[in-house]
């Protein structure tokens, strides 16, 4: 290893020695985030906005195929609309930011921040729902919320975070229950085909689901260091807002009923799901379909020979064809500090081009998944980049999807998980009772909660709660989470 690459690695603390600062380190050093002024916020850069436009992009086109529309809601809620369903009110106060005073003037009352937006959006459909030939109404805004949380790290739980909340109305149940699980395959799609990001989709336990629903799904995601972090959740409300904030219409008998209302939502914490999935010690690790610059093309020694001219016919060839390309002809860094640059960066390919290389018609090509570098003939170089791409793009997907595999282990009492927990830190499957006194036992002795009631079920070789002993009624992903 050369001397400037050396210290271009020691700027990353190693995640082996210390995960939570080598994750601060890859997201600040790799020109992601930083931190803003006031405590709890972020500054998203250039380099990880575009992570989260192409995530804004995958999703909208999958909502506008399904009939949605984009809308958009006040920023400020009145504290009366909070209050007027009691769980939610409950599930949300400790974290909300109010405003008090409107210029000089305190305000006769006051207003929260948004920590989410049913009341507000569930105010105006009580206003505009009259009929059931109005239904459904298939609404999506994209937006910021404010939760005061107390503990704060970038992308992963920020007082203020950037996302997609939608709010759908149905004429019946089984509409609403479809529209859920629906918006939930659509998050699993975007993690599994555009971040390569594996996740297990199930039922929340009713400790865990959305203050104010019925049921709440979600897609479940395990980071390298064994830790889950929940990626984007899907709630069938019924009809408790509905009834709350007299949402009605007359339906077919001419009769008034409660539509029935879903909620669903991801958020910017999928770009700390991203970069600790596929990150390592050398800095970010981006599939292709996600990454900001999918191929750089360095040329070396670029003023001999017909260096820049095979350069600019590759980059021509190449962003024809679709591929988000750079040059990176800069004169004022050597070329191993470029190389070293990019890939913190996480840009999937490298392509390197010289004289010698023109000579030996070939260039060398590097994948940063790997670290691997070959010799590419240049006649047929642009011809294999794109199929290059899609192979890395299912290689960190299964890459991910067998360190989640290794690391998630049938546990059929506290003791084997506990040892778990010890040895081996990553996902239980096991069987529970049901019981949410158990549940909070588990998270109270381990700190481990449970992570889903998975939709796919196996036989694990169990009939008794891995906790308590008693009957046990589902089989259930346990870990400790962020």
């Amino acid at each position: 290893m050369a001397k400037n690459e050396k210290q271009f690695v020691e700027e990353i603390t190693p995640m082996e020695v210390d995960f939570p600062q080598w994750y601060t380190d890859v997201i600040t050093k790799t020109d992601l985030v930083d931190y803003a002024p006031i405590k709890g916020f972020m500054v998203i850069k250039p380099y990880g906005y575009a992570l989260w436009e192409t995530i804004q992009e995958f999703l909208d086109k999958k909502y506008k195929e399904t009939g949605h529309k984009n809308v958009y809601f006040p920023l400020l809620i009145p504290e009366s609309l909070l209050n007027k369903e009691a769980e939610h009110v409950e599930g949300f106060a400790p974290e909300v930011a109010w405003v008090t005073h409107g210029g000089h003037k305190k305000l006769e009352e006051r207003l929260c921040i948004r920590p989410t937006s049913e009341t507000i959006i569930c105010t105006m459909y009580a206003k505009w729902l009259k009929s059931y030939r109005d239904l459904p109404y298939l609404y999506n805004q994209w937006c910021s919320v404010v939760r005061w949380e107390k503990t704060t790290r970038p992308f992963l739980r920020t007082s203020e975070f950037l996302w997609q909340e939608g709010h759908t109305l149905h004429e019946t149940a089984d509409e609403a229950e479809a529209e859920t699980v629906q918006q939930l395959k659509a998050y699993q799609a975007l993690c599994e085909e555009v971040l390569a990001m594996p996740v297990i989709s199930g039922q929340k336990s009713e400790s865990e689901k959305f203050a104010g629903g019925e049921r709440t799904y979600t897609i479940e995601a395990m980071m390298k260091d064994g830790k889950a972090l929940q990626s984007g959740t899907s709630h069938f409300l019924g009809q408790h807002f509905t009834k709350a904030f007299d949402i009605t219409f007359s339906d077919r008998e001419g009769k008034l009923a409660h539509p029935y209302h879903t909620s669903w939502g991801a958020s910017t914490r999928l770009i700390g799901g991203l970069v600790m999935t596929h990150s390592d010690n050398r800095g970010l690790v981006l599939p292709p379909r996600i990454a900001p610059t999918q191929v750089v093309i360095l040329p070396i020694a670029a003023q001999k020979g017909n260096v820049m001219e095979k350069v600019d016919e590759t980059y021509s060839t190449l962003k024809s064809q679709g591929i988000k390309v750079e040059v990176d002809d800069r004169d004022n860094y050597s070329t191993g500090w470029k190389f070293n640059e990019w890939e913190m960066k996480g840009v999937p390919v490298r392509i390197e081009v010289g004289p010698k290389d023109i000579e030996n018609n070939q260039a060398m090509v590097f994948r940063r998944d790997t670290l691997k570098k070959e010799s590419y003939a240049l006649d047929t170089l642009t011809d294999k980049i794109s199929g290059l791409l899609d192979t890395i793009q299912k290689d960190m997907y299964n890459k991910a999807k067998n360190f989640m595999d290794e690391n998630t282990t049938v546990v059929g009492n506290m003791d084997e998980f506990n040892t778990m927990l010890d040895e081996k830190p990553g996902f239980a499957k096991a069987m529970w009772c049901g019981d949410a006194e158990c549940e909070a036992q588990i998270k109270e002795e381990t700190s481990a909660t449970i992570r889903c009631m998975p939709f796919t079920k196996e036989e694990l070789g169990h009939t008794k709660c891995f906790h308590c002993g008693k009957d046990a009624k589902d089989m259930v992903i346990v870990g400790k989470s962020y």
